[in-house]
């Protein structure tokens, strides 16, 4: 089963919507430059020292740059997979979308967006290889 570990929504003014997240619920926020799409990291509960929640089952999120040229900017989640490119094709298979090629997030891993078959736009995420033996290292530890 593919987890979803990760969370994302657009945003017009990321200061503003820093600032409305941070006041009501207490996130953290952190903006990121332009090397990484000047995207806005946001924590919404602890984390270990690899930005990994110390708790199962909570996610945190991030801030994209609203693009008028982009479809379905809308609230969205991202879901963890070992092989980007063999989601991509059950995605096709099953009657889904996907939207552009994969790309690298540095640090992070591969990343993909898609439509499921009712139009909702989802992501994929295939993380690199030194955070998935990190976060399985863990998980024997425990």
């Amino acid at each position: 089963m593919n987890p979803v570990v990760h969370f994302e929504m657009p945003a017009e003014d990321r200061t503003r919507m820093r600032a409305f997240y941070e006041r009501t619920f207490g996130w953290k926020t952190e903006q990121l430059g332009p090397e990484m799409g000047d995207y806005v990291l946001v924590t919404t509960t602890a984390t270990d020292a690899n930005r990994h929640p110390k708790e199962p089952g909570r996610i945190n999120g991030g801030f994209y740059p609203k693009h008028n040229d982009w479809p379905a900017q809308y609230p969205s989640v991202v879901i963890a997979v070992d092989d980007i490119k063999a989601s991509m094709k059950k995605i096709d298979d099953a009657g889904g979308k996907i939207l552009g090629e994969p790309m690298e997030i540095p640090g992070v891993g591969l990343y993909v967006s898609f439509f499921d078959t009712e139009g909702n736009r989802a992501s994929m995420l295939q993380p690199n290889q030194s955070s998935k033996s990190k976060s399985k290292g863990k998980a024997k530890a425990k």
